[in-house]
């Protein structure tokens, strides 16, 4: 046998014995082909397609349990009431509004004011000597001349009687040296004595004169040091702590005043403003035009006392720019007290047929400031998603509270009875109009039925001035609008609205003897309509709401109660003649026929 050529030498091994180079185990057939043991292969695809299960159903099971244990959103984070959110299509907003109205309004300047005391005096004492007699109590309203403090007198008095005595000396003296001065004209007229003897004489008789008026004189002196040792009030006032007793010595040229008095009635309160503002109370005082001033308290809520403006300061203070003025108050109750703390406002002019809105309607934007007004003239009951407590539409889904499924939006917002859109209704809302958890924004309770609802639009004003709390409006708006003034936060042009009075608008009613706010959801739609026709409820002609089937809704414990907060006291059908039983029918059980 010939040998095998160098190209083609077989490859001799213990397993593969005499194979040639370009022979490979997967051609051969042999034990160790791979093709022969697909297995390994097989194992690692398994083993990948195994872990890869595995983490797809880790993330999984994450997403799940965050959907599951997912917090409800707070009501004031994005959505809510305090969010940055606005009102997305089909959500409707519980809103506060107030009405555009046309008044008189005050135009007038607020200041810091501390208020001082009209007149204060330091009573001290202008003799030296004891205090023997205190005649007034600490805070003693006295008079002007009441008798204060006595100081011993009786060294004066001796004083005052030495001077009467030299009085009396010297005007005996003063008689004799007249009388001399006489004789010697007579004498010098006969030629009997000089002229110089003679002058003499009326020289002397002169200074005898003169010696009586410095009498006179000392006499008016002592008098003066008895009186000072009776210490009386200068002014009409209250009277302070004393700073002495009864036997203490006291001195003129002490520092220590005896008592302080201070006049309280009138009184008067010193504020500032800035010097750009005093050309505007110089314009207004000319022609002697007093200024009323009103005294508020710190927090600015309560009014004190009512005045007027007395004088403006000389000069600008250089380093605040600010100019002080002062105020003069009659205090006739006793509401002011020197070196109190309180708000001036400073009335310039009333000025009337203002159009006025709270200031808390009034939005800036990029086109400048604007309002968000209630458009009366296209109601709608229902339809439409409540915001709730967190933000979400409870209608078309889940109830807003949580609890049974609402109907869709064909629901007709029924307690006890199938919705037409879905589910039952249950113990919730239906309509649509789910109330939030927790009860409405501005009043009510969760689970009310189908609420009233109204588009809004946005309106750019002019802001003539700000006065406090409200806003003059100089162009965008009309008599009778209603403004939005809480909620505005979730609006946008379109948004649908269910307003609310506002508490002042409540107030301003209940002031005028109407119902208090808060009876209706619905306050406002009808009470404030104008007498618009359309604001009125489409589902009685001419009457109050009331629910349609008669049914009451169900409180917290599933049971129903006798008046829900959309009744108005004013509902008809069964549940008016009803039995206890109907009215504490449990949620979701059939009405008694």
């Amino acid at each position: 046998m010939l040998p095998l050529s160098s190209e083609h030498s077989a490859t001799s091994s213990p397993e593969h014995p005499a194979l040639p180079e370009h022979a490979s185990p997967s051609s051969t057939g042999l034990p160790n082909d791979a093709s022969q043991h697909p297995e390994a292969p097989r194992k690692s695809s398994w083993l990948r397609i195994v872990v890869l299960i595995l983490i797809v159903g880790a993330i999984g099971g994450f997403i799940a349990y965050r959907l599951m244990h997912k917090p409800a959103t707070a009501a004031g984070g994005p959505g809510g009431p305090g969010g940055g959110r606005r009102g997305g299509a089909g959500q409707i907003v519980p809103v506060s509004f107030d009405v555009a109205t046309m008044k008189t309004i005050p135009i007038q300047l607020t200041a810091l004011g501390t208020v001082t005391a009209y007149n204060t005096v330091t009573l001290k004492s202008r003799v030296d000597g004891q205090i023997t007699r205190v005649n007034f109590t600490e805070g003693q309203r006295v008079k002007q001349g009441q008798l204060l403090i006595e100081i011993d007198p009786r060294p004066y008095q001796a004083t005052l009687s030495v001077a009467q005595g030299n009085l009396v000396r010297d005007q005996a003296n003063a008689a004799l040296a007249q009388a001399q001065a006489q004789r010697y004209q007579q004498l010098y007229a006969a030629g009997v004595v000089s002229k110089e003897s003679t002058q003499t004489q009326e020289s002397t008789a002169g200074q005898a004169v003169g010696t009586l008026a410095a009498d006179r004189a000392a006499i008016q002196q002592a008098q003066v040091n008895v009186n000072y040792t009776r210490i009386t009030s200068p002014i009409n006032g209250v009277v302070g702590l004393r700073q002495v007793d009864v036997g203490n010595i006291v001195s003129a040229a002490g520092s220590t005043g005896l008592v302080v008095i201070t006049q309280l009635q009138p009184i008067a309160v010193i504020f500032t403003l800035p010097e750009d503002q005093i050309p505007a109370v110089f314009q207004h005082m000319r022609g002697g035009h007093k200024l009323m001033a009103e005294a508020w308290d710190r927090s600015n809520s309560t009014k004190l006392a009512t005045g007027s403006l007395l004088t403006i300061d000389n000069q600008i203070d250089t380093t605040t720019g600010t100019a002080k003025l002062k105020a003069v108050f009659d205090n006739a109750d006793s509401a002011l007290f020197p070196n109190q703390f309180v708000n001036i406002h400073l009335i310039l002019e009333n000025r009337p047929n203002s159009l006025v809105i709270p200031a808390a309607a009034v939005q800036s934007g990029n086109g400048g400031s604007f309002v968000y007004v209630i458009d009366r003239s296209q109601p709608q009951t229902g339809g439409g998603a409540t915001a709730g407590a967190g933000g979400r539409p409870a209608g078309g889904g889940q109830s807003a509270a949580g609890g049974a499924p609402a109907g869709g939006s064909g629901s007709s917002g029924n307690t006890g009875a199938e919705s037409s859109g879905g589910g039952p209704v249950g113990g919730g809302p239906g309509g649509g109009a789910s109330s939030a958890a927790g009860g409405r924004r501005s009043g009510g309770a969760a689970g009310s039925g189908p609420q009233t609802n109204y588009p809004v639009r946005v309106a750019q004003v002019v802001v003539d001035s700000s006065q406090g709390t409200d806003v003059i409006i100089k162009s965008g708006l009309k008599a009778g609008d209603q403004v939005v003034t809480d909620g505005t936060e979730k609006l946008q042009a379109g948004s649908r609205v269910v307003p609310h009075p506002s508490t002042e608008l409540a107030a301003a009613r209940g002031s005028r003897g109407q119902a208090a706010a808060g009876g209706s959801p619905d306050a406002g739609a009808d009470a404030f309509s104008n007498g618009r026709a359309s604001d009125r409820d489409p589902g009685t002609p001419g009457g109050p709401r009331h629910r349609a089937n008669g049914t009451a809704p169900t409180d917290s414990t599933g049971l129903t109660t006798s008046h829900g907060p959309n009744d108005n006291r004013s509902e008809r059908g069964s549940a008016s003649a009803g039995s206890g039983e109907q009215r504490r029918r449990p949620a979701g059980a059939p009405p008694t026929q």
